[in-house]
């Protein structure tokens, strides 16, 4: 499977200095173009550019951007300290609703405040190794997402899934499609209707794209098209990822998830969100409280560049809805499969995770 983001150093000898390695999302699917970074301000482009995007991959980008930041930096390690601070700070306002984000920065200035006691050297490699850790730690979660969630499918079902919560997301295996590829492995033959996902397509572009390539069947639908797919097509389950879960359950994700929520809700089929539990905020009581990000008008005004809407007209843009925690049967996270209430399932899981250095009920903003 085609890995979405690592670290590549420039030697074997030492894990610093080196450049992140990512697919760029934005030449999908007509390219497969590997795109290498070794400066922040790429970093921070290509995150709210969304050269690399999806929740997880987005964490562990940015936890690599901090590598980046400082591998060239001369002076004391509390200098070290200071650029890497600063460097946390510019990232964080790169975009704002995947919390992942900010779990991944906070995580870092965590071990960076940790270990103002070690030389630059030293210091700089600690940093990039927690950054790689970040990474294969995700992959390990996708992994056991996929494992869990699998229970869920029988040989034959069909699953609707929206924008793109496959491996291009993540690590690598993915959260939402996760499932999908632990059943293909296994023999199990399931279909994945995608919508398109409207105004970036990452559906069409992305995740009708991974599908394809792993030899998954996969049926491309307009976002419009979804209800009466779901009436007409005997979908089992409608899958989805997350980009932030409130500690109620309420879940932002790309928009249109919360219309595909209520459909799903009318028809009597299962709605399931799958994400690791770095997407977890408990700090959040519930969804009002997660920032909702509003794109530029031109990503609705044009397509590929032509435009197809009156020059001038006033839009809204909103990147995420938020999905109740009403609509949601459950939550598939690295732990299992959560139901409700959820609540304390999602504080019990948290309790559960005791990865060295994971903090997860807390993110620094």
């Amino acid at each position: 499977m085609q890995k979405t983001i690592y670290w590549q150093p420039d030697t074997s000898a030492a894990v610093t200095p080196g450049r992140i390695i990512l697919i760029d999302q934005t030449q999908l699917p007509g390219n497969l173009v590997p795109l290498e970074i070794r400066e922040l301000q790429a970093v921070w482009t290509a995150i709210r550019t969304l050269q690399v995007r999806g929740a997880p991959a987005i964490g562990i980008a940015a936890a690599m951007g901090l590598v980046v930041a400082i591998q060239d930096c001369s002076g004391t390690t509390r200098d070290v300290q200071q650029v890497l601070n600063r460097a946390a700070d510019y990232l964080a306002t790169s975009r704002p609703t995947a919390v992942n984000l900010f779990w991944a920065l906070a995580r870092m200035k965590s071990l960076s405040q940790a270990s103002g006691h070690l030389s630059p050297p030293d210091f700089k490699n600690l940093l990039a190794s927690e950054a790689i850790r970040i990474r294969d730690e995700d992959a390990q979660m996708c992994r056991s997402i996929g494992r869990h969630g699998a229970t869920l499918l029988s040989d034959g079902d069909t699953i609707l899934t929206h924008c793109n919560a496959g491996s291009l997301a993540t690590a690598e295996y993915g959260t939402a499609l996760a499932p999908v590829y632990v059943a293909h492995e296994e023999g199990r033959s399931i279909r994945v209707f995608a919508d398109e996902t409207r105004p970036l397509l990452q559906g069409a572009r992305l995740t009708a794209w991974e599908l394809s390539q792993a030899g998954i069947e996969v049926v491309l639908i307009c976002d419009n098209m979804a209800a009466h797919i779901m009436k007409t097509c005997n979908i089992s389950a409608v899958f989805i990822g997350a980009d932030r879960i409130a500690a109620n359950g309420d879940t932002a994700n790309k928009i249109g998830s919360y219309g595909l929520a209520v459909l799903a809700k009318a028809h009597n089929i299962p709605f399931y969100v799958l994400a690791p539990s770095s997407t977890f905020d408990l700090s959040l009581p519930d969804g009002d409280g997660i920032p909702i990000e509003e794109r530029p008008s031109d990503e609705i005004t044009t397509l590929k560049g032509n435009i197809v809407a009156p020059i001038g007209v006033r839009t809204r843009s909103p990147a995420f809805d938020v999905t109740p925690y009403q609509l949601i049967t459950g939550i598939v996270c690295e732990q299992g499969i959560l139901r409700p209430p959820f609540r304390q399932a999602l504080k019990a899981a948290t309790s559960m995770h005791v990865t060295t250095g994971q903090r997860l009920a807390v993110h620094a903003r």
